[in-house]
C-alpha cells in the first residue's frame, strides 16, 4: 500500500487525519467518509443537532450513500422522519421524481430518486438537507430540485463540513474543508 498524504482535521471535537486524493490534475481533495466511525457520526450528529434544534423541520433529507449513517443518527436525536434519495432506480420504488447531478468524487452524472412512498413524508413539509460534504454543490442542487418538484419546503442545509472557498453561507457546517492545488495547475 503507498503512503498516502494526510489531512489532520477537527470533527466536532475529535481529531481525524483525511486521506487526500487528486479529483483533478494537480487538485487534490481530503477525503471525509464517515462510514464505520461511530464517533464521528454520533458527535457530528449531535453538533449538528443542536445547531438546528430551533430550525422549523418536519422532515430531513439526504442522498446516499456517506451521510445514511449521519442521517439516522440526527433523526434520533431531533424525534424527525429522514428520507434518503436514491442513486439508482429500483422497481419497488414507484412512481419517482428524480434530478440529475455530478459528484465530484465520482465526477460522472447520477440521478437522484426520491422513492414513491417516501414523497409524502415531504410534499409540502418544511425540510432539512443534510450531507456529509458540501463541495461543487452539485449534489445539494439535485436534492434541492428533487423537494421542489415534491412541494417541499427547504428550511436549511446542514453538513459536517463545506469545502472550498465557495459562498456556503447558507449551509450550517461543523467546519470548512480546504482544496489542495498545485502551483502549477
Amino acid at each position: 500500500m503507498s503512503q498516502r498524504d494526510l489531512y489532520e482535521v477537527e470533527v466536532a471535537g475529535l481529531t481525524r487525519h483525511f486521506p487526500l486524493f487528486e479529483v483533478a490534475p494537480g487538485v487534490r481533495i481530503a477525503i471525509f467518509n464517515m462510514l464505520g466511525d461511530t464517533y464521528v457520526v454520533k458527535a457530528a450528529a449531535a453538533a449538528l443537532a443542536e445547531r438546528l434544534k430551533s430550525t422549523p423541520a418536519d422532515v430531513l433529507v439526504t442522498a446516499e450513500a456517506k451521510s445514511i449513517p449521519l442521517i439516522y443518527e440526527m433523526s434520533a436525536l431531533m424525534g424527525l422522519p429522514y428520507v434518503v434519495l436514491r442513486k439508482s432506480y429500483k422497481s419497488y420504488m414507484g412512481q419517482t421524481i428524480s434530478a440529475e447531478t455530478v459528484s465530484i468524487t465520482t465526477g460522472k452524472p447520477q440521478t437522484l430518486y426520491l422513492d414513491e412512498k417516501d414523497q409524502a413524508l415531504v410534499n409540502g413539509r418544511d425540510v432539512i438537507i443534510v450531507d456529509d460534504v458540501v463541495s461543487t454543490g452539485s449534489t445539494l442542487q439535485g436534492m434541492k430540485q428533487v423537494i421542489e418538484k415534491t412541494n417541499g419546503r427547504i428550511s436549511q442545509v446542514a453538513a459536517v463540513f463545506t469545502e472550498g472557498d465557495g459562498d456556503w453561507s447558507e449551509v450550517v457546517a461543523l467546519g470548512n474543508l480546504p482544496v489542495f492545488a498545485d502551483d502549477n495547475a
